[in-house]
């Protein structure tokens, strides 16, 4: 028994040693890249890891001596599946709380809207909300300053998720209506980050809850209809 014990202890002390190993690996790689700050995470490929960086998604193998990036697919079934956003939603949910969420009544889907205040497609987005919360799309906001973090819309988006009635100085924001600056321990930039990794670049962009990204506007009655679409093929398999 004890023998046994030992032995299992080994096996587990050597496992741990390579995954340290392989981390350390794959550090140096994305060093040499200028990469400082990254999530290292298994990967569904055997020898590669999956590396979440404010740039975006990359996949490293193990020795670090090789580095992909963009989306990885899964294509064995019947329909191709980007298994990098599906890993992303799970940071998406994460940030649920910080979403400005327009619900619907009688609520059949539940979009993710990356947007921007200064953006002309997201102000006839929310001008329909009504329609779209009446064909029954909740819809959640998180905020992706276009022109980057350290622009004026960041900064006033940012006073938008810090004040107490965030839905209330979004929908005024988006009439036109001055900003009035606010500060919290909210922070967009965590928005913008995973945004990001999503690879979006424009908005409004729209994510579904199996993590597939629809870039740009699309008019209530199209996103019904997209989303039902999605429904009953999810509903078939």
């Amino acid at each position: 028994m004890k023998k046994g014990l030992m032995l299992l202890s080994l096996l587990v002390a050597s496992v741990t040693g390579a995954a340290h190993a392989d981390d350390a690996a794959i550090q140096k790689a994305l060093g040499s890249l200028g990469i400082k700050q990254a999530d290292v995470q298994p990967s569904p490929v055997a020898g590669l890891k999956t590396v979440l960086t404010e740039g975006g998604t990359l996949y490293v193998t193990e020795d670090g001596k090789h580095v992909l990036q963009g989306p990885l697919y899964d294509v064995s079934g019947s329909e191709p599946v980007n298994v990098t956003n599906q890993l992303l939603m799970t940071r998406l949910e994460a940030l649920k709380d910080q979403m400005i969420v327009y619900k619907a009544a009688k609520e059949k889907h539940v979009i993710t809207v990356f947007t921007d205040i200064t953006c002309g497609y997201c102000h006839k987005l929310h001008e329909q909300m009504k329609e779209y919360n009446d064909l029954g799309i909740t819809v959640r906001y998180l905020a992706f300053p276009r022109q980057g973090l350290e622009s004026q819309a960041e900064k006033d988006m940012r006073s938008i998720w810090c004040t107490a009635d965030r839905a209330k100085a979004f929908d005024a924001a988006m009439k036109g209506d001055a900003v009035s600056p606010a500060t919290c321990k909210t922070d967009i930039s965590q928005h913008y980050a995973l945004g990001v990794q999503f690879g979006i670049s424009g908005t409004p962009a729209i994510v579904l809850k199996n993590g597939m990204v629809i870039p740009g506007y699309q008019g209530p009655k199209e996103m019904a209809a997209m989303l039902d679409a999605h429904a009953a093929s999810a509903a078939t398999k």
